[in-house]
């Protein structure tokens, strides 16, 4: 029988130059990095153009993603293109339409949409989205919120056990170097996406949790 393919992963939420090291030497395909003011991953524009100038200086190979929230589709582009990231992800309500002005704007690289899941009903949003290359299921972020992600919360695993999609996914929400391997099996996830579950205080990585974190999902 033909083994399962290991699952990609995203380590998000990165500020430092050794961020960014510890992330290319655990063997992550992606990095994240979080340009929301709200968020306390948060890092300027030049700084996330410098961390991935150092990213691209230790690694062709490592993909690079920016985080945004209920960007227009001009700032959307404006803002990858003066970082040099390769691909964009959507963190907020933003619509089908804005993701194809991106696209019609920027031709290169992905555009990821993050949905907010707790029900089986909410994984047909993906239909709402035909423009999007990859989707990224989160945990619905709590009442009052006052930003939609990086809370450390999960949802019921089990809702994607069967899920059919024609686009890839990452399963994120509440993963740690812990709970990975078993939310792999339950989900059948072919990626995942970490950020407060490696960090040994809020906005702090820590590389230890990060190579765990990998190769626990790798297990």
């Amino acid at each position: 029988m033909k083994k399962p393919a290991l699952p990609h992963i995203k380590i998000c939420g990165l500020r430092t130059e050794d961020d960014v090291s510890h992330v290319i030497e655990a063997g992550a395909r992606w990095m994240g990095f979080v340009h929301f003011e709200k968020s306390p991953r948060h890092v300027s524009l030049e700084e996330a153009e410098q961390l991935i100038a150092h990213a691209k200086s230790q690694s062709p190979h490592v993909e690079t993603v920016v985080l945004l929230v209920n960007p227009t589709a001009e700032d959307a582009v404006k803002i990858a293109d003066q970082i040099g990231v390769d691909h964009i992800q959507l963190h907020g309500q933003e619509t089908n339409d804005t993701i194809r002005a991106i696209r019609a704007k920027r031709p290169t690289g992905e555009i990821w949409k993050a949905l907010p899941i707790s029900t089986q009903d909410d994984l047909k949003q993906t239909s709402d989205f035909p423009a999007a290359d990859r989707f990224l299921f989160d945990a619905k972020p709590p009442k009052d919120a006052d930003r939609p992600g990086g809370w450390g919360h999960s949802f019921d695993w089990t809702l994607l056990a069967d899920f059919k999609s024609d686009r890839p996914w990452l399963l994120a929400g509440g993963l740690t170097p812990e709970n990975v391997a078993e939310a792999v099996r339950i989900s059948g996830a072919q990626a995942v996406d970490v950020s407060s579950g490696v960090e040994k205080e809020k906005g702090v990585k820590d590389a230890d949790l990060i190579s765990t974190f990998v190769s626990n999902a790798q297990s």
